[in-house]
């Protein structure tokens, strides 16, 4: 596909809410932040399709959670793609950019001519949300099921959270004239706003997983069903493309529905990994573990998987040993 070059609402995540449904929403544009993931890795097409999917919907879940919070979508298979993993690092601050980071673990020669989904055998998809310092994480799980990560992400909500939810995701290749081939994506998540308490109990069967579905015929009612239609009707253009802007986008689909935005949140393609993380994860092993770890030219080595940074130390400066000499 041919997009054109970066443009100002790429790498952004608009919240918006429909005021004449009760729903709310958030329109995602990766550019930059997406090829930033990619290229730090040579994936097949296939494990590429699907930390795409991953770092969207990533972005679209994080923008919600509070400032200098971590939210982290995993996937654990026993499938040719083993894991997914990606984090989304609220901003410091107001006004800040949030920073997001994503890679996969896979079996290349697994790997099967079917849909990027087929990748992933038996396993789950998790949301984890770490509140920071003092604060035990939050962590929700749910099958691998449904045809897409988007379809586990909508079932984690409807099973976790009670709230109905659906996205539109689209992500491709670009091609744009003079910025080479790089990654787009683009997606829109809609959330039905609870009207009551959580609804397991007014559910049959509710001893079973819940899909969105199941609480779609229980509480979102006509509203939620209109708006899904309108959400069909959108293109694949349309949400990874530079021709129409999200505001655009929103009028476009939902105009009848009253649609009011709030301030975009930018996101960058950012990684945590520092030479002092390294040691201090490398300060619970002994001297002698430390050696185990040593290559034949004498340092101890660590990669990213992340962001692809190499770390070469010297194995005297590390391990717990090294810490009490240092104290003496």
């Amino acid at each position: 596909m041919t997009y054109g070059s970066k443009i100002a609402w790429d790498d952004t995540v608009l919240p918006f809410q429909l005021d004449a449904s009760d729903i709310r929403g958030r329109v995602a544009r990766l550019d930059g932040t997406l090829d930033g993931i990619l290229k730090q890795h040579d994936y097949p097409p296939q494990v590429e399709a699907l930390v795409a999917e991953m770092a969207l919907l990533t972005a679209l879940i994080g923008q919600t959670i509070k400032l200098r919070w971590k939210l982290s979508l995993q996937v654990q298979s026993d499938g040719p793609v083993r894991m997914i993993a990606t984090d989304y690092f609220a901003p410091e601050e107001e006004g800040r950019a949030a920073r997001i980071r994503a890679y996969a673990g896979f079996d290349r020669e697994r790997l099967t001519g079917g849909t990027a989904f087929d990748q992933l055998g038996r396993g789950y998809f998790a949301i984890l949300i770490d509140q920071g310092q003092g604060t035990a994480p939050y962590q929700g799980i749910t099958p691998l099921a449904g045809g897409s990560l988007a379809a586990c992400a909508e079932t984690y909500f409807a099973q976790s959270e009670q709230l109905p939810t659906r996205f539109a995701l689209g992500h491709a290749r670009s091609d744009a004239p003079g910025a080479g081939t790089h990654w787009r994506a683009g997606g829109i998540m809609l959330q039905h706003m609870p009207a009551a308490s959580p609804l397991a109990a007014a559910i049959p069967g509710s001893g079973d997983v819940l899909r969105a579905a199941d609480l779609v015929q229980v509480q979102a009612g006509e509203n939620w069903n209109r708006v899904n239609i309108l959400l069909d009707t959108v293109e694949e253009a349309e949400l990874i493309g530079p021709d129409v802007p999200p505001t655009d986008l929103l009028i476009r689909l939902f105009h009848e529905e009253g649609p009011r935005v709030f301030d975009a949140q930018a996101v960058r393609f950012g990684c945590t990994c520092s030479e002092e993380r390294v040691r201090r994860s490398l300060s619970i092993y002994s001297a002698r573990d430390i050696q185990t770890m040593t290559t034949e030219n004498g340092r101890v080595t660590a990669d990213c998987q992340f962001c692809g940074a190499h770390y070469d130390l010297d194995p005297k400066t590390l391990g717990f040993e090294a810490g009490q000499r240092d104290e003496r």
